[in-house]
């Protein structure tokens, strides 16, 4: 058994499971966030009381969140088991059914 001041010199630190998550949600959602905001900043600029530039940086953001939605779209997809996981082209979905032929 490692000795106290062993196992604080060297702590062991087994890191979490990645968490199973569908991106595309979470950039779309973040996408619509952005969306609202460079209306809002649309309309205060219109009238004068924002800065453009706060527009610009707001449209900045949607642009990146629908590549970024496009890019997650292309590169996983969810598993058909309900868990949420994602899966990269190529993998298998073992909840998807297959077809005997």
């Amino acid at each position: 058994m490692p000795s106290v001041v062993h196992t604080l010199m060297h702590p062991h630190r087994t890191p979490p499971p990645p968490i199973d998550v569908d991106l595309a949600r979470v950039m779309g959602s973040g996408t619509t966030l952005w969306g609202a905001a460079l209306v809002v900043t649309g309309v205060l600029s219109w009238l004068g009381v924002a800065p453009a530039t706060w527009v610009w940086v707001c449209g900045a953001g949607v642009a990146l969140g629908v590549v970024g939605v496009l890019w997650a779209r292309h590169n996983g997809r969810l598993s058909s088991d309900g868990t949420g996981a994602m899966i990269r082209p190529g993998d298998e979905d073992p909840g998807a059914p297959t077809i005997l032929g």
